[in-house]
């Protein structure tokens, strides 16, 4: 049974009457595809969002990799305690039977396979699913390997959450990565402000657009894009 609610349509749906998705839109519309009862790990930015739109009575248990397990939203006010956060030091909530343990238990969790999902933030994903987001080459920048890669490979579902654009305006959903790999093949399913993709093998399927056609996309993008 695969991981992810991939909801199967005759074709793509178009949401032409708005604008592309903002970052809570989009981390709602991830929100919806982690099936019930799935254990979880958010990766450190916009992923993390995700937290804040799953339903309460859904029984997602969120894992963090600095050694958590029922994770809650983000604390605000009197919330925060400065020694509860996530990976990426935001401070958050804990639920009732949130479990703490040591951040080498945490990795053997995310390496033995015992999450369902994973929702990663990436610099680009291709065609067939391969992961860019620790590193953009550039001899200037800070590599950011952290646990992205034991997520990589040991979460059932792969579930990239990103821009479709760059700053430059360069697609990062790319026939090919040209930066260096954080697993090869590993992505399941694509969540952009723009749409929502399926990586694999004969081209990248589009499940829904955002502000814009199939047909734009296409001259925008230079992968096949399928459906």
């Amino acid at each position: 049974m695969t991981a992810v609610n991939d909801t199967a349509r005759p074709g793509p749906v178009e949401h032409t009457g708005r604008g592309p998705l903002g970052t809570d839109e989009l981390a709602a519309r991830v929100a919806r595809d982690i099936p019930p009862g799935s254990y979880v790990n958010l990766g450190i930015g916009q992923p993390t969002r995700v937290a804040e739109h799953l339903p309460p009575d859904a029984g997602i248990v969120l894992h963090t990799e600095n050694g958590m397990l029922g994770m809650g939203p983000a604390a605000v006010g009197d919330e925060v305690d400065p020694d509860l956060t996530n990976a990426g030091k935001v401070p958050v909530t804990e639920l009732p039977g949130a479990a703490y343990f040591h951040h080498a238990d945490s990795f053997a969790m995310m390496r033995g396979g015992h999450l369902d999902v994973c929702v990663l933030g990436a610099f680009q994903v291709s065609a067939r699913g391969d992961l860019a987001n620790w590193h953009t080459g550039d001899p200037d920048a800070v590599p950011a390997v952290g646990g992205a890669m034991d997520l990589a490979v040991g979460a059932r579902g792969v579930l990239v959450m990103m821009r479709l654009f760059a700053r430059d305006g360069s697609p990062k959903l790319v026939p090919a990565c040209t930066y260096p790999l954080t697993g090869a093949g590993c992505v399941s399913q694509v969540y952009t402000d723009h749409g929502v993709f399926v990586p694999g093998p004969d081209g990248v399927r589009v499940v829904e657009t955002f502000g814009v056609t199939v047909a734009e996309l296409r001259e925008r993008l230079t992968v096949e894009l399928l459906g």
